[in-house]
């Protein structure tokens, strides 16, 4: 029974891993319409429809979520009322208890300086109707302030493990890049939460040896099956199949399965659409190009 129970793990994983890699970048480029997205950091699919998605701006912008449509169209904006943008860097979206959450990741820290960092967990506001913009504001339900193991970190890539009520959080400064964990529903006691770290991730391309700061993870997501994590970096896209019963540290130690460039000026935002089919990236600046990977 062992052996069978073995072998069907080996199965699932070298399944997962197959379909990982039909992943084929599209040559279709819509246009970013908002001019208010200029400087794109986190880029999340809403999980009631991921003809929507979420983005959010860099450092020292205002706190807004702003909605569009994965051709471009800008729909809209809310204001987050009880936070301040000091270096959102990453955007996740997940499910819990049958509601859809976004999670906004303030985390940036390009020296390495702060003594903790936040985590805005907000109800994903009401999608607007077929020729209506989004507007008002949203607070969030609640927040986690943390430190990391062993000092400040610059993190860019965060993204939640729902089933485990995990997540997950990948340095970008340091070689290698290394992973932290922190509870979901963290409580929140006196002083600060600790980020555990759980291991290391290779995102290394020799063919991008050209361009500066290529294989720093800039973003992050993982499917909402679990089964597929994918990191980007300025240069590419990593893929990271998931076996059954695999921790995150063991999926993110294997060599990784290593997509097309995707060709954008400075991709920071990553997001699988809800049934994992396509990766969707766009980068910082005005009026720039989405990216797309297809199964």
């Amino acid at each position: 029974m062992a052996h069978l129970a073995h072998r069907a793990l080996l199965i699932s994983a070298l399944i997962t891993q197959a379909h990982a890699a039909d992943f084929i970048l599209s040559e279709a480029r819509p246009i970013v319409e908002s001019p208010a997205i200029n400087e794109a950091s986190g880029l999340a699919a809403s999980p009631k429809d991921d003809t929507f998605l979420w983005a959010i701006n860099d450092s020292g912008g205002t706190p807004d979520l702003h909605l569009l449509k994965s051709d471009g169209t800008d729909c809209g904006k809310v204001t987050l009322t009880n936070a301040k943008n000091v270096d959102w860097e990453d955007l996740a979206s997940f499910t819990l208890d049958g509601k859809s959450y976004l999670l906004i990741a303030d985390t940036g820290d390009n020296a390495s300086t702060r003594e903790s960092c936040t985590l805005h967990i907000i109800p994903e506001p009401k999608l607007p109707a077929a020729g209506e913009k989004l507007s008002g504001t949203a607070t969030s339900a609640w927040n986690i302030v943390f430190s990391y193991e062993g000092g400040p970190r610059d993190c860019e890539a965060v993204a939640v493990d729902s089933i485990n009520q995990k997540i997950i959080l990948i340095s970008k400064r340091t070689s290698p890049p290394e992973i932290f964990e922190l509870p979901l529903r963290a409580p929140q006691k006196r002083g600060k939460i600790i980020a555990r770290k759980s291991g290391i991730v290779l995102t290394n391309s020799p063919s991008a040896h050209f361009l500066p700061f290529a294989n720093q993870p800039v973003g992050l997501d993982i499917s909402v099956d679990q089964s597929l994590a994918a990191i980007a970096t300025y240069y590419s896209v990593f893929l990271f199949p998931r076996a059954p019963k695999e921790t995150w540290a063991q999926a993110f130690a294997k060599k990784p399965i290593t997509l097309t460039p995707h060709g954008l000026k400075q991709a920071e935002s990553i997001a699988f659409s809800k049934d994992a089919s396509q990766i969707h990236l766009i980068s910082e600046g005005k009026t720039l190009p989405i990216r797309s990977y297809k199964r």
